[in-house]
């Protein structure tokens, strides 16, 4: 398919990327993809972003779409994107693909890096049911038609890598906020750590276990399933230290809970449609954060029926 697609856009066959998604073990259908190029590639146009967003999708129910502009040595730069991703979505990324442009000159090493370091922040903050698979890109491409030429260092100094940032973190929210099934949009913040890499383990872990996701989806603040979570994570986590809060209600002081009353006033929190978990370890200065849904019926009849 690469290599037809090449011929009809004139370029070279390394110029194209294929990325793709489906049933895991079902050949796709490349006779049919091949066939439909001619008039792909006749359709092509400038303002076709929304119909890539929308071409994309396979159990998302909308589409997802990022775009940032700002000055740059006198001269407009842009940075968009489009994504689809709903199930089977976790770190390192799972079974979505994102496509990022700019109309900067970059050059491809440093593109590459900024783009590491973009989804370190984003793609790889998410989780919707813990499941990864065989299928998953991420693609910035740049083809310097602003005529802003930037060089590593400058990624930075010129707001390109903000940008980049900016436009990657939007989709990956939006994955999550589109997660099959899901009714709740719920950060997982973890602080006081020894480590950021401490932080994050202990943050993802939180953020896929079923026995909290489905606590989410009940609007229960069982502050007991967190905490066993992160020991579970941990061998070395002091519960006896930790904080534990929904918003700004607290739960959890140095381990133990704080009551009926602080509970009823979490599970108000719980009643919302995004909210924030933050987990206070005491252990240090190091703080990380997930991105979860909860875990909701609609999610099993989702997957129990995908082929169907």
């Amino acid at each position: 398919g690469s290599g037809e697609a090449a011929a009809l856009l004139g370029v070279a066959a390394d110029r194209v990327a294929v990325a793709s998604t489906g049933v895991i073990g079902v050949p796709l259908p490349v006779r049919r993809l091949v066939a439909a190029l001619p008039a792909l590639v006749r359709g092509l146009d400038r303002r076709g972003g929304a119909d890539l967003a929308r071409a994309i999708l396979t159990t998302d129910t909308r589409t997802k779409e990022s775009a940032y502009s700002w000055n740059v040595q006198g001269r407009r730069v842009r940075v968009g994107g489009a994504a689809k991703g709903a199930g089977m979505i976790h770190p390192d990324m799972a079974t979505m693909l994102a496509f990022v442009t700019t109309d900067a000159w970059v050059p491809p090493g440093a593109l590459a890096r900024a783009l590491r370091l973009a989804a370190e922040a984003s793609f790889h903050r998410v989780t919707v049911d813990g499941d990864t698979s065989t299928n998953d890109t991420v693609l910035v491409l740049a083809n310097g038609r602003s005529g802003v030429h930037l060089s590593p260092a400058g990624l930075r100094t010129s707001g390109f890598q903000e940008a980049l940032t900016r436009v990657c973190r939007d989709l990956a929210r939006a994955m999550v906020e589109d997660g099959e099934g899901a009714t709740k949009f719920v950060t997982v913040r973890v602080r006081g750590a020894r480590t950021r890499a401490a932080a994050r383990l202990l943050a993802r872990r939180i953020a896929v276990s079923p026995l909290v996701k489905t606590a989410f989806f009940g609007q229960d603040p069982n502050w007991g399933r967190i905490m066993a979570a992160a020991g579970a994570a941990d061998p070395g986590f002091r519960p006896e230290r930790a904080d534990l809060y929904f918003d700004r209600v607290q739960v959890v002081r140095a381990g133990a809970g704080l009551g009926p009353r602080a509970e009823a006033r979490a599970a108000r929190v719980l009643a919302k449609p995004r909210f924030c978990v933050t987990l206070d370890l005491h252990a240090g200065r190091a703080v990380d954060e997930a991105w979860t849904t909860d875990l909701s019926l609609d999610y099993v009849r989702i997957n129990a029926h995908y082929r169907t």
